[in-house]
């Protein structure tokens, strides 16, 4: 059974997330402050953490930036009632695998749980693959997971690595945002959120920032791509 690390500090949502998940078949460990949410990190395996934001003391951004700094790669679930797109793209850059605004359906919180554990699952079973994938002054290294553009090293989260990769591997394809669920997340349903748009504009904010011209394009009503100044033409 897959073991879940909840850190929320509102009673009432922790007795609510924790009856439905272990009902679902989970094994549910609940940690009410960020501090103590980080030691039982610390102490003990799990396989997936739900994580509030606004918590008392150490906040749901410096839990998560403490745990990444481990070089976990443990699924990060944000929960947050900061719903605004800088809120949630904080909440991402600091190295959140996905986010779920409250208040929220539970069905759907079942859905991020399933779809981040299936997404992990694949990535630390699938072999490791040595290519290097280069695109205009962009160069991808698969197997120490590293990006650079114009010879500068670019830090990027789990996920954006993993979109990144997606469009290296399809130059100048128009990628659809149902594609890129299905490629990045691991699913074939629509989350019901801007979830691949924040990712997108987040990604290309960081390649913009540490190259000449914009790369990732947006195709209006149908998706992005990744294309060069001379495609463009």
């Amino acid at each position: 059974m897959k073991k879940i690390l909840l850190i929320e500090d509102d009673p009432h949502v922790c007795s609510f997330i924790n009856k439905g998940l272990t009902e679902e078949g989970f094994v549910v460990s609940v940690a009410m402050t960020g501090e103590t949410g980080l030691e039982m990190f610390q102490s003990f395996k799990y396989d997936l953490i739900i994580l509030d934001i606004m918590l008392p003391n150490m906040s749901g951004i410096d839990v998560c930036k403490n745990i990444r700094n481990t070089k976990s790669e443990i699924p990060i679930l944000f929960l947050t009632a900061l719903g605004s797109s800088e809120n949630i793209v904080m909440g991402l850059n600091t190295g959140a695998d996905d986010y779920l605004v409250k208040p929220f359906k539970f069905i759907e919180l079942v859905a991020r749980v399933k779809t981040l554990l299936r997404r992990s699952e694949k990535f630390n079973n699938d072999p490791i693959d040595k290519e290097i994938l280069r695109f205009a002054d962009i160069e991808l290294d698969n197997y120490s997971k590293t990006v650079k553009r114009d010879d500068q090293e670019i830090s990027l989260t789990s996920t954006e690595f993993r979109l990144l990769y997606l469009f290296l591997k399809n130059p100048r394809r128009v990628l659809s945002r149902a594609t890129m669920l299905d490629e990045v997340w691991g699913v074939n349903f629509d989350l019901g959120t801007n979830v691949v748009d924040v990712y997108v504009n987040y990604l290309r904010k960081k390649l913009d920032k540490y190259g000449k011209g914009k790369l990732i394009h947006t195709v209006i009503g149908m998706g992005y791509v990744l294309k060069d100044d001379e495609d463009a033409a």
